[in-house]
């Protein structure tokens, strides 16, 4: 019999692998943001920016979705039919050639409109008809990734993301400071093919067995993955949609200042909290589909996951607590001091979109399209109301607010759609011990608005070391922690 803790800990070791990946990426970004604003200027980087974005729109519009959906059905067959698997992967690698081929001609017919779009000018058609090469390795590389994680080799897709970020970043920054501004359109394309190159390489020390397949039978078994990664694209697309009008709504209501703080606030919440969810995604979601026929193991996958992600996030939210304003100044400048209120409000839902999140990926696991776009529309049409509404009444804060009450909603009703539609429910004692670990995030929230300097922050510290030792004893009680530990250091001897 299957020894429960290794479960356990299997979720943790991909949470602490990607989210290492993670907290790199994010470090490099950084790296060549402050080096590409010294040597090309807010000009240069406004141009790079419309590039990427537009780059990442025709990405999104073109793909299908296949780098998701395939992940599904790679994961499924490689749990229940192990003999369908390679004829799997090579369907999706003929459709990826496929949407890739697409994409760049999209991109290079489609050159003139979307220079004016982006520039309001036909001067650098020719730089999109070079980002379409860009675009052409961006689908092939997210081709080989999905391969990777739906076989969940997540050392190889670690060390994937890892060199080619590193690579492309030493190779593009002596670009950036010889050649200034024309150095935009090479870095990206560069960027593209070294992540390509490290994908590639990766996925093909993988022996898939060799398949013979016609361009017909790859289009006509692949309709399920294609369909469900049309409804995945769209559901992103509309997200992004939602994110334009609310930068829209604020831009028009309290000026382009204000829309820079609602950025770089939710920069934090996404980017550098949300992390944490990026890393569990990529493990989760190739296990959960795995078992997508079985009720049973989803609901004993969903709790493992629930469960250790509400431990994770609440000290981190406890501890950003009490060190926002640092945080802050220290990510960005006093300047942005501002959204500390929203920051502060904004992070008490995190708690509860680690439960969410956790359900949510039933609907896709189980490939359920038609549920998962109307839930996207739904979803989405509630955070653009509630964020209008939060930021036309309360300004910044409002959106923490705003943030915080749609993450509590929307908890409330994946539960219920999750239990109506699958009979999905959480195992005993898993309530308990969110419960406790919102009443220790609310109670550091109420810390913070004691106005004695010395009080506040003596005793968010000691809520803070609290919820750590919580945290661990919870989680060293599934894991046995120490023999972990144990294990590790005999290892290295």
């Amino acid at each position: 019999m299957k020894d429960p803790k290794n479960s356990y800990r299997q979720v943790m070791k991909a949470t602490s692998l990607f989210g290492g990946v993670q907290v790199f990426n994010i470090l490099v970004s950084i790296v060549r943001s402050k080096f590409i604003a010294l040597w090309i200027g807010p000009t240069g980087y406004g141009i790079a920016a419309l590039f990427t974005s537009t780059l990442g729109l025709v990405n999104g519009i073109t793909n299908f979705g296949l780098d998701r959906s395939a992940v599904k059905d790679i994961s499924f067959n490689n749990n229940e039919h192990p003999e369908k698997t390679p004829r799997t992967i090579h369907i999706l690698r003929r459709l990826i050639w496929f949407t890739a081929i697409l994409g760049s001609l999209v991109m290079i017919i489609g050159s003139p409109w979307l220079s004016e779009f982006a520039f309001e000018s036909r001067e650098y058609t020719l730089s999109f008809i070079m980002i379409s090469l860009a675009l052409l390795f961006k689908q092939l590389s997210s081709g080989q990734l999905a391969v990777l994680q739906g076989l969940r080799k997540l050392k190889k897709l670690a060390k994937a993301n890892l060199y080619g970020n590193l690579v492309a970043l030493l190779i593009t920054l002596p670009l950036y400071y010889f050649y200034r501004i024309d150095a935009i359109v090479p870095a990206i394309i560069i960027s593209s093919l070294v992540a390509f190159i490290f994908t590639y390489y990766y996925s093909q020390t993988e022996n898939i067995e060799k398949i013979e397949l016609t361009n017909k039978e790859a289009f006509t078994e692949g309709k399920p993955m294609i369909r469900l990664g049309l409804m995945l694209s769209i559901s992103s697309m509309i997200g992004l949609l939602v994110a334009y009008i609310i930068q829209v709504f604020i831009s028009q209501t309290g000026g382009v200042e204000e829309v820079g703080l609602y950025n770089a606030g939710f920069v934090i919440l996404n980017s550098y909290v949300g992390l944490i969810f990026t890393a569990m995604e990529t493990d989760y979601f190739p296990r959960l589909s795995a078992i997508a026929d079985k009720i049973e193991a989803i609901r004993k996958t969903v709790f493992e996951q629930a469960f250790i992600a509400i431990l994770l996030i609440t000290p981190i939210v406890v501890v950003f607590l009490t060190v926002a304003p640092l945080i802050i100044v220290l990510l960005y400048t006093k300047e942005f001091t501002p959204i500390i209120e929203m920051v502060r409000w904004g992070i008490l839902g995190m708690i509860f979109k680690a439960v969410s999140f956790s359900m949510g990926y039933i609907l896709i696991a189980k490939g359920d399209s038609r549920l998962f776009l109307k839930t996207a529309i739904g979803f989405n049409a509630l955070l653009l109301t509630m964020n209008v509404l939060g930021y036309y009444y309360g300004g910044l804060e409002g959106l923490g607010i705003s943030f915080l009450v749609y993450y509590i909603i929307h908890f409330m009703a994946i539960r219920v759609i999750t239990k109506l539609r699958y009979n999905f429910y959480f195992e005993e004692g898993f309530y308990t011990i969110f419960n406790i670990c919102v009443l220790i995030c609310g109670l550091s929230y109420a810390l913070t608005y004691i106005e004695n300097p010395y009080l506040r922050y003596s005793s968010l510290l000691v809520l803070s070391l609290l919820s750590i030792v919580f945290s661990y004893i919870q989680l060293d009680k599934k894991m046995d922690i120490k023999e972990l530990i144990s294990k590790i250091f005999k290892r290295n001897r």
